[in-house]
């Protein structure tokens, strides 16, 4: 799920960017500082909207930089644990696939897929059910439902997330509306 925030923090401009803009280099360093950075009570953070609040700048001795305190509001992805998503599936490997969701990809084990023995095509990249002949391929939309959610501030990159497609109305956008039309309704 996308949030806004508003956060408070202090920025250390550097003595020598003190002769620039301070509002231009304040935004910069928090660019810097929390652009991509996942943080387990706010999530990942995906940009920085504006600056509400500068205070008044601070020198610590033997310091050359002066401080300021910050409000500002940003724009984060935080994933919670049984939300429903949509995203994309960007790779298929033989245990399952792996799934865009916003910033982050999860994994799609495939067990979670179908309630269908499943077969991997690895010529095709693809997962497809013995019975019902459904499959799943790199670039597919898929609305899914988070179900395992481990995220690691210190090394984003090992971050966790699983998903289900095993529930109705989940799975691939395209099962979803031939359900839907064999049911009679319009999307």
């Amino acid at each position: 799920m996308y949030v806004r925030l508003k956060i408070k923090d202090t920025v250390r401009i550097p003595p020598n960017r003190l002769s620039e803009d301070i509002s231009s280099v304040i935004k910069d360093l928090l660019w810097e500082q929390f652009e991509g950075k996942l943080d387990k009570e706010y999530g990942m953070i995906i940009g920085i909207e504006s600056i509400e609040e500068i205070g008044e700048g601070r020198i610590i001795e033997g310091d050359g930089a002066v401080y300021f305190d910050v409000v500002f509001n940003a724009l984060a992805f935080k994933p919670m644990m049984q939300e429903v998503v949509e995203g994309e599936v960007v790779e298929i490997v033989e245990f399952g696939a792996f799934v865009s969701i916003g910033p982050m990809d999860a994994l799609l084990h495939m067990s979670q897929v179908m309630d269908d023995y499943l077969v991997y095509d690895e010529k095709n990249k693809r997962l497809i059910g013995r019975e019902s002949k459904k499959s799943l391929q790199e670039g597919d939309a898929v609305r899914v439902r988070i179900v395992a959610l481990s995220l690691k501030e210190r090394e984003p990159e090992k971050s966790k997330i699983g998903l289900t497609m095993r529930q109705p109305w989940l799975g691939a956008l395209s099962w979803i509306e031939e359900e839907l039309k064999k049911l009679g309704v319009e999307k």
